[in-house]
């Protein structure tokens, strides 16, 4: 079994491009991993893989729990993207050190080398000693101008740290996957190819057999560390499409284990809300932008059955789920269920960890807001019992919110939203 963590020192040093490139390599038997809340790569790692790919966060779960759900979902070649920089996040629990750590996974760092050369080994060396029990052991040189660059890099590590594999390295000036809303484009999949084996040119991809490892060896757990819920004969309905997309692979299995049959329709395509349906959960994703709402605004088949069901039945809308089941995103016409109007901020109006008013864990990132917060409740707040402002909305038995969270760690939110 070949398990590694992608990291690097920040934000955009290349990790997806880097991670994209190797599940692209080995994609016939790699799983994606996801280190953290992140809903965008996870949709990447699918696309090239034909494998959902799993998010480990250990802010959300706890140890147990991350060490469960990586076993369940493990593969022949498994193949961690972390979060930000190595070490950011560890505040919240949550880094790519410590779930490297913490899995007994190694780490191949990503470090930008233009404009350097003794530097980087300095960079590095900072990264290898703030944490002693760390799991980096190999380095990937990216943005370089020539090959006589990368050796000036190579020659300095081998001599500084010689325990670091050095893989290789990626050109400068790569061409590039687009960035959107809320992040990368998931419609730019054309270039994934040639981009793939443009960043593997000058990697040592035989290396990898360094990395070889065993289940044995990271000793996980295998007993089942969630609270159970019984399986219920209730019918659930998922909206899951290019709009709501932003929906966690286990939440889905999670929903198959628990409720007796789960359907899953397209509102882009006008599907409509099975009539035997008990309860609809409303994904995550995007439909506040012109691009997204294009595609709903005149799904009105869908859009009344949705209507007609919360008339007398239960529905979970999260984030986008919830600007669905308002009034209105500025001009855009939404469902009008829930009694709430919504504005699209250039500015992000949350983004990170958050606790809701339950001392639930869980995550937010989103550029609307709501422009009658008052008939609101449940603030959410980044320190537990801390202060916040309201995030979400309901009425009957119609609930939306802006908390995105797993459901396996959380099924009191599930008995409470999703069964009554």
């Amino acid at each position: 079994m070949l398990n590694i963590c992608i990291s690097g020192i920040s934000s955009n040093s290349g990790k997806t491009i880097l991670t994209t490139a190797l599940l692209y390599h080995f994609k016939e038997i790699a799983r994606g991993f996801k280190i953290g809340p992140d809903f965008i790569d996870p949709q990447f790692h699918k696309i090239i893989t034909k494998r959902d790919s799993i998010n480990l966060d250990s802010f959300i779960m706890n140890t147990d729990q991350v060490k469960w759900i990586f076993n369940h979902y493990k593969n022949d070649i498994n193949i961690l993207e972390g979060v930000m920089g190595f070490y950011d996040g560890e505040d919240r629990g949550c880094s790519s050190y410590s779930v490297s750590k913490l899995l007994n996974i190694p780490t191949i760092l990503i470090i930008d080398g233009s404009g350097s050369y003794i530097t980087i080994s300095a960079i590095l060396k900072g990264l290898l000693e703030y944490k002693k029990d760390n799991t980096i052991r190999g380095v990937v040189l990216n943005n370089l101008s020539s090959s006589a660059h990368y050796e000036l890099i190579k020659k300095q590590i081998l001599q500084d740290h010689p325990n670091i594999l050095i893989f290789g390295w990626i050109k400068k000036e790569l061409e590039s996957l687009d960035n959107i809303h809320l992040g990368l484009d998931l419609n730019d999949l054309n270039k994934i190819k040639s981009i793939s084996n443009s960043v593997l040119e000058n990697i040592d991809i035989s290396l990898f057999n360094n990395f070889i490892q065993t289940s044995d060896k990271n000793k996980l757990n295998k007993e089942y560390p969630f609270d159970i819920l019984p399986k219920q004969n209730k019918h659930l309905c998922i909206i899951n499409d290019q709009n709501f997309s932003f929906l966690y692979y286990d939440n889905v299995i999670f929903f198959k284990e628990i409720f007796s049959k789960v359907t899953i329709i397209d509102s882009t395509r006008d599907e409509t809300i099975p009539k035997n349906a008990d309860v609809v959960f409303i994904s995550g994703g995007y439909v506040e932008t012109k691009q997204s709402y294009e595609k709903v605004k005149d799904s009105n088949k869908f859009k009344n059955s949705l209507i007609n069901h919360a008339k007398t039945k239960s529905i979970y809308g999260e984030c986008a789920g919830l600007l669905y089941l308002g009034n209105k995103v500025d001009s855009k016409k939404m469902s009008g269920i829930l009694d709430i109007n919504f504005t699209l901020s250039k500015k992000r109006v949350r983004l990170g960890y958050y606790y809701d008013c339950s001392g639930r864990k869980g995550h937010a990132f989103h550029y609307t807001k709501s422009v009658n917060l008052n008939n609101g409740f449940c603030k959410l707040s980044k320190q537990l019992k801390g202060s916040g402002d309201v995030a979400s909305w309901k009425t009957n038995k119609v609930y939306g919110t802006y908390f995105h969270t797993m459901f396996r760690t959380n099924i009191d939110l599930v008995k409470k939203y999703f069964l009554d």
